[in-house]
């Protein structure tokens, strides 16, 4: 018989250190001469990237220890590997320089000159070019502000040397491809104020016999056209997902010597892209015989071009990560869903069977996980709301009779993520408490075509706030969650939102921000607090600058204090350059003797998002002792978090 007990302390199986352990996240898949490589995040190993293949049964390291794979282009990374010969070309996080280890015999070499400052110099995007060479995005610093940034794209040669400037289109640049006959090159570029979801162009160029670009031409993209992914379809023609109709999906670019015709391979409303934060993502890989396999909103797809149409396999597998690869009769890629943690997997594209090429992490029981549950609510606007709800489960125990639950609405970051129907232990470490948790895709979120993604468009701390509370409103009306207990917990843009609603709305009771945005105006061009890649990001979610109307102080949770409803948890890293610490510390300075209970706990070495064990460990303790301090449950095992007033 379960126990009575009142919910948030439940005694679970699930915990902070379960949570880390899941978090070795696999990434960067591809296919090598028939053998199946990717980089592997490791939280246990201070957040390493390292690069391993699959041989024979056997997961092998191929990048040991000290070596770390990742990149730091647009502060997000991009493909940071790549195998040319007997040589892995990899950029190393300590220096952000490329380096090459020789396969034969283990020994590393630097491919290009140390940089005069500090990650000075990054690359990213690694392609492979004419014999000899490696493509990439080189990112440079090129003054004191976070924003002083120029990019171009290069050839480095695997022998080592100066890179070789190989174009210069755009503020910012990705996909570098030679065509298979070696004679043009293709590439994306886009400038400020666009994001590459909202306008990218595809350039081609002749490729000289120098090496060196001719002239490009503009045959693809343009003004409110998104173009996420290009690969080369033979000499004359390319493959690309765009959005001229409101949905990301396969076109074909056909070239010729006066223009160029773009003909979808599709007319299905449904999204077969994605918003290119990572520079390499890849939702999309050829087959053969006119069929593609393509990732949707929901899983993995095989679009058949001769029809149209598009056939969802392997439906148990509801997330995947933009990172395909071709493999025999079937692709290669990180996949997860709702019983399963993220794993490399390889789905035969005739029949749906799916292989795990790595055991996937490994869970609690069965009994103490929750199943998502997908709901739709109803904003204010009557738009559809998607969101998966997360309820307290334990087999172990049930809350008092009369008693409902305390729930967190989950903001997703970007905000142009989205949520999946997935595991989550993170979820799990709270809804096993007797916690329940409802992620919210609300507008702006990606997956359900460009109109609701700009739903957030100059609306950014009113639409994505509005569609949280409504959800939050729902499910107390429906007996569902505890009116007196609800928090909004998010990171990054999730984490300005989290601020935001707990600054303009009466419903909650206490939030979390994890690295957020708290003072809009700083964090624009005109501040500077931010990176270049999203430095203008913000005029487009709230509104041109100068801000003529007020709206950026109007929508900051920083100077909305006077208003807010509960205690503010803030967990941040002491090293991000996306969500910069002053932003945090100025909110906490504000509220000092306000009398409102608020922590921040902040966390050396850590960047945007966290990565290390210990870290995610302390986040969870720090997030669940904050609700139980703020809600009066008990949290047994976890300490206390120091909140000041």
């Amino acid at each position: 018989m379960p126990s009575i007990a009142p919910y948030g302390s439940w005694t679970s199986p699930i915990s902070a250190h379960d949570v880390a352990s899941a978090g070795v996240t696999p990434h960067w898949v591809d296919v090598v001469d028939d053998t199946v490589w990717w980089a592997e995040s490791r939280p246990d190993e201070n957040g390493r990237v390292a690069v391993v293949r699959l041989l024979d049964g056997e997961v092998e390291d191929m990048l040991p220890a000290p070596w770390n794979a990742r990149n730091r282009v647009h502060e997000y990374g991009g493909r940071p590997w790549l195998v040319v010969g007997d040589l892995l070309v990899f950029t190393h996080w300590d220096d952000q320089r490329l380096y090459a280890r020789d396969l034969r015999d283990g020994t590393v070499t630097a491919l290009t000159p140390a940089p005069e400052h500090p990650h000075g110099v990054r690359f990213a995007d690694l392609r492979p070019g004419p014999p000899g060479e490696v493509w990439a995005v080189r990112e440079r610093v090129t003054g004191s502000g976070r924003a002083d940034v120029a990019r171009d794209l290069v050839a480095v040669p695997v022998s080592g040397g100066e890179p070789r400037v190989l174009a210069v289109s755009h503020h910012f640049l990705s996909s570098p491809q030679l065509s298979p006959d070696g004679r043009h090159a293709a590439w994306l570029g886009w400038d400020h104020p666009a994001m590459p979801w909202d306008a990218t162009v595809v350039c081609v160029a002749e490729v000289r016999a120098d090496g060196t670009f001719g002239p490009h031409r503009v045959v693809a993209g343009g003004d409110g056209v998104s173009v996420c992914q290009l690969d080369w379809d033979g000499p004359g023609a390319l493959l690309v997902i765009a959005d001229p109709g409101g949905w990301w999906v396969p076109h074909r670019v056909t070239l010729d010597a006066d223009r160029a015709s773009l003909t979808p391979l599709t007319s299905v409303e449904r999204e077969l892209g994605g918003p290119l934060w990572k520079l390499g993502s890849r939702w999309l890989t050829p087959l053969g015989g006119g069929r593609y396999a393509v990732l949707t909103a929901h899983g993995l797809a095989v679009l058949d071009e001769a029809t149209g149409e598009v056939t969802p396999v392997a439906e148990e597998l509801t997330a995947w990560t933009p990172t395909l690869a071709r493999h025999g009769h079937g692709v290669v890629g990180v996949a997860a869903g709702p019983r399963r943690g993220a794993a490399v997997v390889r789905v035969d594209a005739r029949d749906g069977t799916v292989t795990d090429l790595t055991p996937p992490p490994p869970t609690p029981p069965a009994e103490y996980l929750p199943v998502p549950r997908v709901r739709s609510f109803t904003a204010d606007d009557g738009s559809r709301i998607p969101a998966y709800v997360y309820a307290p489960h334990n087999p172990d125990h049930v809350g008092p009779e009369g008693e409902k639950p305390p729930y967190l609405v989950h903001v997703h970051g970007g905000p142009t993520g989205r949520n999946h129907a997935v595991l989550d232990l993170d979820f799990a470490y709270f809804t096993s408490r007797g916690i329940g948790v409802v992620a919210v895709d609300y507008g702006g979120s990606t997956g359900y075509g460009r109109r609701y993604r700009e739903r957030l468009r100059g609306q950014w701390g009113v639409v994505d706030v509005a569609d949280c509370a409504a959800v939050a409103r729902t499910l107390v009306e429906e007996g569902v969650a505890d009116e007196r207990r609800l928090a909004i917990r998010g990171g990054s843009a999730g984490g300005f939102t989290a601020a935001a609603s707990i600054t303009s709305q009466r419903i909650y009771r206490a939030a979390t921000a994890k690295y957020p945005i708290l003072d809009l105006l700083p964090w624009s061009s005109a501040g500077g607090e931010t990176h270049d890649f999203e430095s203008r990001y913000v005029e487009g979610l709230v509104g041109p600058l100068p801000d003529t109307d007020g709206r950026y102080p109007a929508r900051s949770p920083l100077h909305n204090l006077d208003s807010l409803a509960g205690p503010v948890l803030l967990l941040q890293g002491l090293e991000d350059e996306i969500c910069p610490p002053e932003q945090a510390e100025r909110f906490v300075a504000a509220l000092h003797g306000s009398g409102i209970p608020h922590a921040l706990v902040t966390f050396a070495g850590e960047q945007h998002g966290f990565r290390k064990a210990e870290t995610i460990v302390a986040a969870l303790h720090a997030e669940l002792a904050f609700y139980g301090q703020v809600f009066g449950f008990a949290t047994p095992g976890v300490p206390p978090v120091e909140l000041r007033r």
